[in-house]
């Protein structure tokens, strides 16, 4: 599995656009299975779109283990990085996740 996840990461690392796509649509499958390695990845990463895409699967696993990160980037700086937390707590769909929504639109922070 561990193969997999790398094998997808040097795809959307590419240089070519639908190499990249590829890697991203061949992990969006298997994102529960992946969270650590996500967010390990997301963690480190440096390319803008490639946080994004990296968040966007984090918030697509469902999983209260990305909770922490889905809020700490609903309220950093980055607007797109924010838009894809904001799509994940959506879909976490959970008290907290709620809450959180909740705050960040009664604060202005999102509409």
């Amino acid at each position: 599995m561990a193969n997999q996840f790398q094998q997808a990461m040097r795809l959307m690392r590419s240089h070519d656009p639908q190499t990249q796509e590829d890697g991203f649509h061949q992990l969006r499958p298997h994102v529960a299975r992946h969270l650590d390695e996500l967010i390990t990845e997301f963690n480190h990463e440096t390319a803008h779109g490639l946080r994004c895409w990296l968040l966007e699967l984090i918030g697509e696993a469902q999983s209260e283990q990305a909770l922490p990160v889905l809020i700490e980037h609903l309220h950093g700086d980055n607007e797109s990085l924010r838009s894809w937390a904001v799509r994940g707590l959506e879909l976490l769909d959970t008290k907290p996740a709620r809450r959180q929504l909740y705050q960040a639109r009664a604060t202005g922070l999102i509409p």
